[in-house]
């Protein structure tokens, strides 16, 4: 009788590492991660050796000192007495202001051209197309300086404003200034029972949203449309002037005021801001009006068809059956144009905004001569944002992309 047995196990040998292949990804992925981090320890003792030839050490202590210098345009207090790193926080600010309103705005104008840049009307088609091709064509840094130039040369100074008989006058009821060195509106004052107000306010928000889900909801159950924007109105409003009005009015609005040569009181939108934001917005809308229109072309157009012939109109047609199916093709070259607008608002200098690449990476780097450390830190803060307005619209995507089985 043959007794089978198992044959004897194969002996580890270290040429395996290189023939077998179930041992040679992993050889060559960690000789690939060794030599990067010896070339990176390399790359790190070079500079540290180079500093100290320089007399210089590594290390972040200037941001304690004392900035010396002034912001024209910032959020929160700020004075040529604070320390470098609140001024670089102030910058870092005023790049999350530039990249926020410029992202909403893009986003506004480049669905609204993308749209009518497929309108049968021949006019506004052709319209459409010059303004994208004009502000795809022409580098953004020459519409900053242009739409800067417009608004210094275009507006009064505020001079203008003083004697019997003005050149220039203020506009909506003498509440809105506009001056060769920005926009004067009213600002918000804050008095007792004003939190409360805020709370309603944010919880009207809310509610808008949870409305609106049940909304999107209910229709894809019941095929039944609701008047949603009539009703989110009713939810923003009424609980938000009720609490106004019971509370006193706490939350007012200081007007400005021509006082000497200047307006005092409110709130002032610089030029530099303005120009900023308007050309990033215009020059990303462009790209963005693209993304959108190639969204729509790639929809079927029986999608369109199907629609009329359930008797939706052409707007309900846009709204629920073409732009969502459109957004899997939007969104991810969208999320490239908001980097862009990120990253192109360092060109602020050019028109005198002091964001963080005018703070941090302008006057402080000179002032302190810290280039390495200030450049890192740059480095870090951009690669952050970047990473968030990615990662957050990446989490749309998935939530908007088509559910397979």
């Amino acid at each position: 009788m043959t007794t089978l047995t198992d044959p004897p196990a194969e002996s580890f040998r270290l040429s395996q590492l290189i023939y077998d292949t179930r041992y040679r990804s992993m050889t060559i992925q960690v000789v690939a991660l060794i030599g990067f981090v010896a070339l990176f320890a390399w790359l790190i003792s070079n500079t540290i050796t180079n500093l100290a030839l320089l007399g210089k050490d590594f290390n972040f202590g200037f941001l304690s000192v004392r900035s010396g210098y002034d912001i024209n345009q910032r959020l929160v207090e700020y004075s040529s007495d604070s320390s470098h790193l609140r001024a670089a926080y102030v910058g870092l600010l005023n790049t999350l202001l530039v990249a926020v309103l410029g992202c909403a705005l893009a986003t506004v104008i480049g669905v609204f051209v993308g749209v009518l840049r497929l309108s049968n009307n021949w006019l506004t088609a052709k319209m459409m197309t010059i303004y994208v091709e004009a502000f795809r064509n022409i580098p953004v840094l020459l519409w900053i300086v242009a739409f800067f130039a417009v608004l210094t040369e275009a507006t009064p100074a505020p001079r203008a404003f003083r004697g019997e008989s003005p050149a220039a006058s203020m506009v909506l009821n003498d509440s809105v200034a506009f001056t060769n060195r920005g926009i004067y509106v009213p600002s918000p004052t804050w008095g007792d029972g004003s939190l409360f107000v805020v709370v309603v306010f944010l919880l009207s928000l809310a509610g808008i949203w949870w409305f609106g889900r049940y909304a999107h909801k209910r229709q894809n159950e019941t095929g039944d449309i609701l008047p949603t924007f009539w009703i989110k109105l009713a939810i923003f409003f009424v609980p938000v002037v009720i609490a106004y009005f019971i509370l006193g009015r706490p939350v007012g609005l200081e007007y400005p005021a021509l006082k000497g040569f200047n307006f005092s009181g409110g709130l002032q939108f610089r030029n530099s801001l303005l120009a900023l934001w308007l050309a990033l917005s215009c020059y990303t809308g462009a790209f963005i009006a693209e993304n959108v229109r190639a969204g729509i072309l790639a929809i079927s157009r029986g999608q369109s068809e199907a629609a009329s012939a359930l008797g939706l109109r052409p707007n309900r047609t846009m709204n629920l059956v073409v732009l969502p199916q459109a957004l899997r093709v939007i969104i991810p070259p969208l999320i490239s144009q908001y980097l862009n607008l990120t990253k192109n608002s360092s060109l602020a200098i050019a028109v005198g905004y002091m964001d963080l690449r005018a703070t941090l990476g302008g006057i402080t780097l000179n002032q302190t001569g810290r280039e390495l450390e200030c450049m890192l830190l740059m480095m870090g803060i951009y690669l952050i944002i970047s990473l968030a307005i990615s990662g957050s619209m990446n989490v749309y995507n998935n939530s908007v992309k088509l559910k397979e089985r």
